[in-house]
């Protein structure tokens, strides 16, 4: 842990359970991220926090002052620490004060790892921008950027399509206008809907999101619009939904274009009355939410077919952003390469000191169906598996140059990647696994160490495995003679090995 930078990005977990603190910490640090540990709101009020751009993972409920009360101590003092709140399934009318007073996030437990990951990953990341917009003179910033926190977290890149993209941002973000969001998958959806939320005067209001592909049909309406207790079997208490949470803020639709046809009419009322009644419910409740939808489904085609209600889609369709492929944009590549691999060097612990230009050119020739996403998983399969201080790109499918852009080949795991790896380097050394020309001195390994990986993931060597053959082409032969009764010549067996 020595090799951990706090000025590079920390976390603080508040929780009054030693097991969640531990839990947390543990995961915290395997992502390459220096964390500290708090028992209780007292105890991180009387602490000292580390310098550098930071994030607070807070508990709901604690005890003595709970989570709430000490996000408004932290306003109280100019905080701008991003917080994560986590919650139980008992702490809904909480959750919805602590999205009004500011939080950035909150996740119900039991929650997956890469969703605590990647919140805490965007909460460092607006932390430093403040932090560098703080730095610069006042003349170099753009309008409201200190105290408003105005910032484009996350986006990587120059080019004209997207700055066409931050511009279209930049003009519908300070309305209340509902904006469309278009665009292939992987191509930074969420990262514009985001950017939205921060450009307008809703900035300090909750940011919500809901992916509509995520949930179950079944569910969607209750996760939507919340239940009453007794509203179906397993609603053992009322619930509110997405809609009441981001009461005074943003609200993001992911995937709309999956929404059920028969919900689409609750769903067209709300954006035009802001009003709705929870499932099983009779009281009409009010709310002032902004609405930003994302889709990569071709909506206007969906309305011709009629699997989209065309009502929904003009109105959702008030202000449309179509984000840019990848592909039309190559020239942010080598930034945005340089952004994930800046990113996955702490994480993982290793040191890129450069990219070579042929590694370069692999990657700008390349199509990237599967755009920023399949880039940024590329790089860090690549960081994985490369060794010494250049960044090389050894993933085959990149290797064999463009592919069509409507054709999006399937990524390989991790484990495939490394076992596709050990295959290519044992060939070039043709089955020699030790040596000064082996398949070990290839990859950068230990003999002992690659024959470990290759047992473990199955991989017999090219000598053994022809031996192997050989004796059951041996074995085979000597059934056939001994059923038929005819001899069969050496080297005409079933395998000749």
């Amino acid at each position: 842990m020595n090799t951990l930078n706090w000025n590079n990005g920390y976390v603080l977990v508040v929780d009054d359970d030693p097991s969640v603190r531990e839990s947390l910490s543990n995961l915290v640090r395997s992502a390459g991220m220096p964390v500290k540990t708090f028992a209780s709101a007292q105890e991180f009020l009387s602490s000292r926090c580390p310098h550098g751009p930071g994030c607070l993972v807070l508990d709901v409920q604690l005890p003595g002052l709970n989570g709430l009360q000490l996000q408004e101590e932290l306003v109280k003092v100019n905080s701008d620490i991003p917080v994560i709140f986590i919650t139980g399934h008992g702490d809904i009318p909480m959750t919805v004060r602590a999205m009004k007073a500011g939080a950035m996030e909150f996740l119900t437990k039991p929650f997956r790892d890469e969703d605590l990951l990647n919140a805490i990953e965007q909460g460092i990341q607006r932390a430093r921008q403040v932090r560098q917009a703080e730095k610069r003179p006042a003349d170099e910033r753009v309008p409201g950027e200190g105290d408003s926190r105005i910032m484009f977290s996350g986006i990587v890149g120059e080019s004209v399509a997207l700055r066409d993209v931050l511009n279209a941002v930049t003009t519908v973000a300070p309305t209340d206008a509902t904006v469309l969001i278009q665009g292939e998958s992987g191509t930074g959806k969420e990262l514009i809907a985001r950017a939205v939320h921060d450009l307008s005067t809703r900035r300090n209001g909750p940011f919500v999101k809901f992916n509509c592909a995520a949930i179950p049909t079944g569910l969607l309406e209750s996760e939507l619009f919340g239940h009453q207790k007794g509203a179906f079997t397993s609603a053992i208490a009322s619930k509110a939904g997405r809609f009441e949470l981001a009461h005074g803020g943003t609200l993001f639709l992911d995937e709309i274009g999956d929404i059920p046809l028969e919900l689409q009419p609750k769903l067209l009322r709300v954006l035009q009355d802001q009003e709705f009644e929870r499932v099983g419910g009779t009281r009409t409740l009010r709310v002032n939410v902004r609405i930003v939808a994302a889709t990569n489904r071709p909506l206007a085609q969906m309305v011709s077919e009629r699997a989209f209600r065309n009502d929904l889609y003009y109105r959702l369709n008030v202000f449309p952003i179509q984000l840019p492929a990848l592909r039309e944009r190559r020239n942010d590549i080598p930034l945005l390469a340089k952004y994930f691999i800046d990113k996955f060097s702490a994480r993982l612990g290793k040191r890129i000191d450069c990219i070579s230009p042929h590694t370069m050119e692999t990657l700008l020739n390349y199509d990237w169906p599967g755009n920023v996403r399949e880039l940024e998983n590329a790089i860090e399969r690549a960081m994985i598996l490369s060794s010494g201080n250049e960044f090389l790109i050894i993933i085959p499918k990149l290797t064999e140059g463009r592919t069509p852009a409507n054709v999006s080949p399937p990524l390989l795991t991790l484990v495939q990647a490394e076992r596709q790896h050990i295959l290519q380097a044992l060939e070039e050394a043709k089955g020699v696994v030790g040596g000064p020309n082996g398949a070990a001195a290839k990859l950068g390994l230990k003999r002992t160490s690659l024959a470990y990986k290759m047992q473990r993931l199955g991989i017999v060597p090219i000598r053994r495995r022809r031996r192997f053959v050989h004796e059951v082409a041996v074995a085979a032969d000597a059934l056939v003679e001994s059923e038929c009764d005819v001899p069969i010549p050496s080297g005409i067996g079933f395998c000749a090995c």
